[in-house]
């Protein structure tokens, strides 16, 4: 199955791109890898991978070990933005509201669909020239 992986550029844009599975397996979140590993034309790229979700959507936390799937309990912040019932202010932080949440732990599995790296290093070619739209007659880069 493929990998959907999203490249972000520091100007804010980002790019889609598939990989097989295997290519990214067993990498965790926070690693730093070398752009060749997802395709040929991104040499010279060094991507740091900073989230990921499976195929059920769950998302990866840092603070869980291994591949497996387990429920944690989050305070409002990352992960958790749900308001008290009744609680008619914007912009303030509830008090005491903890909900427990299905959370997928730190290592990409067979399992991941999606990853998000983002751009630490920049390679020889742009990334705009990369994944620029296909003129006719030319097919668009492909991960190897």
């Amino acid at each position: 199955m493929a990998i959907k992986v999203n490249v972000s550029d520091k100007d804010g844009k980002t790019y889609k791109i598939e990989v097989e599975s295997t290519v990214l397996e067993e990498k965790e979140l926070f690693d730093v890898i070398n752009g060749e590993v997802i395709s040929k034309d991104l040499e010279g790229y060094e991507l740091l991978i900073t989230a990921a979700s499976d195929k059920s959507g769950f998302v990866s936390r840092k603070e869980v070990e291994g591949v497996g799937v387990k429920r944690l309990l989050l305070k409002y912040g990352m992960g958790m933005h749900k308001k008290p019932k009744g609680d008619k202010k914007s912009g303030t932080k509830p008090n005491g509201l903890r909900l427990r949440k299905t959370v997928r732990g730190k290592v990409i599995s067979k399992d991941t669909r999606q990853v998000n790296v983002k751009v630490n290093k920049v390679g020889v070619k742009k990334l705009a020239d990369i994944f620029a739209k296909p003129v006719e007659g030319e097919e668009a880069p492909k991960a190897e």
